[in-house]
């Protein structure tokens, strides 16, 4: 027969593929009524009941046989005449079950409880969602009649709990993340559902986005106490409560929360890693027992940092909160030391935190990371430590972390530390390890000259290693060969003492070939200059400034580097030296002129790039202390000087600091525009760094011009991080320097940066008068722009004394200017200052509508920080306007811009979130 019905959604009747169309109230009635019951009698009496509503009608049981008739007449046009069938006392519908997708779903549905209780999940979740699929919208939407709804609504229910089990599997098949996408529309169609509101609870916390899965019980428990008067559940109390203290019984066995940093810093283990058996076994417990600190210390190459890595790599799925590695370069030629505020800084950014959410003080730091590892299962390793100073502050504070240090140096007096003293390999050991690299048949084959090289190499693992790549870059020579070279006393420490010796013999015939071939001269020469650069990662336009070429030519020289080995891939169109490639690379005999100028040319590419970055994002161009002598880099649009500056953050205080130890003229420059971009970034412990080296130096060279303004920007930094008082003397300190230099028009941005700090201050008679003298300048200058910056920010003391009405005339002044001169960043800053006047004033609709302009255009504009600050008080008017739902998401799209900015943990997010107003967090309490 091949007749089809469908009820879940809009009725469809087919026969053989054919829609059939069924029409008229009852005739609609009768069939759903017999297909709900498909295969089975349907007394006559109840569907007089359920159709007619009464089966008492004195012509209602020949209308049923009428309706009856019409519905045989309809089905006989398309082959089915026999579908309903005449029983004793009623009807039935001849069709197999399975053929109504109402009983369909039903067994699909059973067949899919009963595989996963099998353990068949991957069957199960293809059963359920088979059974979903036959759901095209509600049920029975034609028939509004008491027993049709109350059908419909236990079809309703039934799929609820379908939906819901198929959830509990997703979930426990790690399937978290697209179930949360799905479930979030059915949440909110049934708002009272708990079970379904803890599946996407669950689903949103494992995909890392706790904030969201606290909102979605924030949403049931308001939905229920208003319309039930009820509080939730306990299941879903107790889910809740998990939720916030980040319960690892909520994480999916085996893995982590998405949005949990989890480091996984640890060097590859070495290959060649042999014997110590005796010393990894050791360690190994010591790391898996209750010590927090393990010290392995011994002489230079004994193979401490080879030994801590390897058993780093056997212990480290213990850690369930990730592996951080620091070298503390306590022993490295050429670089000093971290002290303990930056080697916090970078142990901090490991855990997940950047720019102001780092503090600058040491001291606020160690605190920082201490309450940051308090409850962690965290694997630390400091290689290369100088002294106990230097160490004290990095340990972890939390009792499951576990702290791994190698040192030249006992460190005897660190509290609580295991200490493993390294010696030198016995002579089996040492044999073994000679053997695996060089290959056990050529050490078998001359034994005696084998146990010669090791008893002259004193069992120390570097040197041995150092021997074996002689011998294996050189396969056709004897062991005895090497052997009677080591022999003499005189020669042996060139050849052994210094890992560098050999490297620098093993790069030399790399660097050698790059000579010999045509195509490589260009990189031959290019590794030597790279040497020189000292930048953390070369990208092929700051290569092409550095050699003087054209940027393809850089990028082919580049590539030539990397297949020769020596130059790794960090990154797309990044490059990195590896530390030895570099030591052998600043050995190479370069004119000391062609060196300077080299230098010379990489800093003025990145002072160039940088002021063409710092013009797009302010709008307009900015103070040019140094002209630069060549392009840079092309930045055609905003987004790209944004993308530009994250790239190249770590290179960029490279080239600073570089410029500073050069005395080159770029370093002014170059200091000035870094702190402008980093200040908009809010990477504020690096713009201090950058602002306070550079102002060394210009104080040095008496320069009162580049003085004032790098004591203006610093300002900025310290008045952003609360540092009042000290951004008072900067900005006192800068105004000094322009009276010196005989600028008096240079004064206003000054003045103005004055009135800001005393706003903040709430010094508003001393902030007015100094924004009054910076209008003074601009007016004398003819600076209109300036102007309208400055009354923006008189508008803003004129508010928190009270003269509202005067501050939104102030505020509308200043964006009339911005309209006309300003681009995107500058004008968002003016809607923002009167939106700030219109909701002190009271006329929070219009408010709303300048907040949602300046979000807009500083969104346009990459200003992160200004970005985040609107938001945030945009969500304080929508909740003074009773937009409750819609402020909440202004707050939390702001704590997500400062999330990603690194400058909140995910769980300082989620705590702001908890509270129904949220206390306005610390990293934007100092913005004006």
């Amino acid at each position: 027969m091949g007749l089809e019905i469908k009820l879940l959604g809009p009725l469809v009747v087919e026969a053989g593929g054919t829609a059939v169309a069924i029409t008229g109230r009852r005739r609609v009635g009768v069939l759903v009524r017999l297909a709900l019951d498909a295969g089975r009698a349907v007394a006559a009496e109840s569907l007089l009941t359920d159709v007619w509503a009464s089966s008492s009608a004195a012509t209602a049981g020949k209308q049923l046989h009428i309706v009856v008739s019409k519905l045989r007449e309809t089905l006989a046009a398309h082959g089915a005449a026999e579908a309903i069938e005449t029983v004793p006392g009623g009807y039935r519908l001849a069709v197999e079950r399975d053929r109504v997708d109402v009983h369909a779903f039903a067994h699909l549905a059973e067949q899919a409880r009963a595989a996963w209780a099998d353990g068949a999940a991957a069957t199960a979740d293809v059963l359920f969602r088979r059974a979903l699929e036959l759901w095209r919208g509600p049920a029975l939407p034609e028939l509004d009649a008491h027993w049709a709804v109350i059908e419909a609504e236990r079809l309703e229910t039934e799929r609820l709990g379908v939906l819901e089990d198929h959830a509990e599997l997703r979930l426990a098949t790690g399937d978290h993340r697209a179930l949360a996408v799905d479930l979030i529309a059915h949440v909110r169609e049934h708002p009272l559902r708990e079970r379904l509101a803890g599946r996407l609870m669950l689903a949103l916390y494992r995909d890392g986005r706790a904030p969201e899965a606290l909102d979605v019980y924030r949403r049931l428990r308001q939905a229920m106490v208003e319309e039930l008067g009820l509080e939730p559940g306990e299941d879903i109390r107790r889910l809740h409560q998990a939720v916030l203290a980040g319960d690892p019984e909520l994480d999916l066995p085996g893995e982590r929360r998405a949005w949990h940093v989890r480091p996984a810093e640890l060097p590859a283990d070495v290959q060649a890693f042999t014997a110590r058996a005796a010393e990894v076994a050791r360690l190994r417990a010591d790391l898996l027992s209750d010590s927090p600190v393990t010290v392995i210390d011994g002489p230079g190459g004994i193979g401490k940092s080879a030994l801590a890595v390897h058993v780093a790599h056997l212990v480290a799925d213990r850690f369930t909160d990730g592996v951080i590695y620091v070298d503390l370069h306590g022993s490295t030629d050429r670089l000093a030391p971290l002290d303990p505020a930056q080697a916090l800084r970078r142990l901090l950014r490991s855990l997940g935190l950047d720019g102001a959410a780092i503090p600058s003080d040491a001291e606020e730091a160690a605190a920082r990371y201490r309450s940051l590892t308090a409850a962690s299962n965290l694997l630390v390793i400091l290689d290369n430590a100088r002294h106990v100073r230097q160490i004290r502050p990095l340990i972890p504070a939390g009792p499951r972390c576990r702290v791994l240090i190698t040192s030249r140096h006992p460190l005897a007096t660190l509290d609580g530390a295991r200490h493993l003293h390294l010696g030198g390999l016995g002579d089996a050991d040492a044999a073994a390890l000679l053997a695996r690299i060089v290959g056990v048949d050529r050490v078998e084959a001359e034994p005696e000259a084998a146990r010669e090289i090791v008893r002259l190499c004193g069992g120390f693992p570097l040197a041995l290693r150092i021997v074996a790549a002689r011998l294996a870059a050189r396969p056709d020579r004897p062991l005895s060969h090497l052997a009677v070279r080591l022999a003499d006393a005189a020669r042996r420490l060139d050849l052994l003492e210094y890992a560098d010796l050999a490297v620098r013999a093993s790069l030399a015939v790399s660097h050698q070939q790059l000579h010999e071939e045509p195509a490589g001269r260009d990189a031959a020469h290019l590794l030597c200059l790279l040497g020189h650069a000292d930048l953390p990662a070369c990208t092929p336009p700051a290569t092409a400034a550095l050699a003087g070429w054209p940027e393809h030519r850089a990028e082919d020289a580049l590539e030539h580097l990397v297949d020769a080995r020596l130059l790794e891939r960090a990154g797309p169109d990044r490059y990195r030296l590896h530390d030895l490639v570099g030591l052998y690379a600043r050995e190479q005999d370069i004119p000391g002129e062609e060196r300077k100028s080299a230098a010379g040319r990489m800093l003025q590419h990145y002072l160039a790039t940088a002021q063409r970055a710092n013009d797009l994002m302010n709008d307009h161009s900015t103070t040019v202390l140094f002209a630069p002598e060549q392009a840079g880099e092309e930045l055609p649009t905003l987004q790209d000087a944004n993308a530009w500056l994250d790239r190249e953050r770590d290179n960029l205080l490279a080239a600073v600091r570089q410029a500073t130890r050069l005395a080159d003229r770029s370093a002014a420059g170059l200091g000035y525009h870094l702190l402008w971009l980093f200040d908009r970034r809010g990477w504020f412990a690096e713009a201090l760094e950058v602002g306070e080296e550079v102002l060394r130096q210009a104080r040095q060279e008496g320069d009162w011009k580049v003085q004032s303004n790098l004591l203006q920007e610093l300002a900025a930094i310290h008045q952003q991080l609360g540092h009042l008082q000290e951004a008072v003397r900067c900005l006192e300190e800068a105004l000094d320097c322009c009276d010196r230099a005989g600028l008096p028009d240079t004064t206003a941005g000054i003045f103005n940066d004055l009135g800001i700090t005393y706003t903040q201050m709430g010094r508003y008679d001393a902030a007015l008068a100094a924004l009054g003298s910076a209008i003074e300048v601009t007016r004398r200058t003819g600076r209109t722009l300036h102007e309208a910056y400055v009354r923006n920010n008189r508008a803003q003391v004129y508010y928190r004394q009270g003269r509202t009405a005067e501050a939104v005339d102030e505020a509308r002044r200043g964006l009339a200017t911005l309209k006309e001169e300003s681009g995107a960043g500058g004008l968002g800053i003016g809607h923002d200052a009167l939106a700030d006047c219109l909701r002190a004033h009271g006329l929070l609709e219009e408010a709303a509508e300048e907040y949602r302009e300046g979000i807009r255009l500083q969104r346009e504009a990459g200003y992160a920080m200004g970005l985040a600050v609107s938001h945030w008080w945009y969500g304080h008017t929508l909740h003074d306007l009773g937009r409750l739902e819609e402020a909440r998401e202004s707050w939390r799209e702001s704590l997500k811009i400062l999330r990603e900015a690194r400058l909140l943990t995910p769980s300082e997010e989620a705590r702001y979130l908890a509270k129904p107003v949220p206390d306005t967090p610390e990293v934007i309490k100092n913005q004006l």
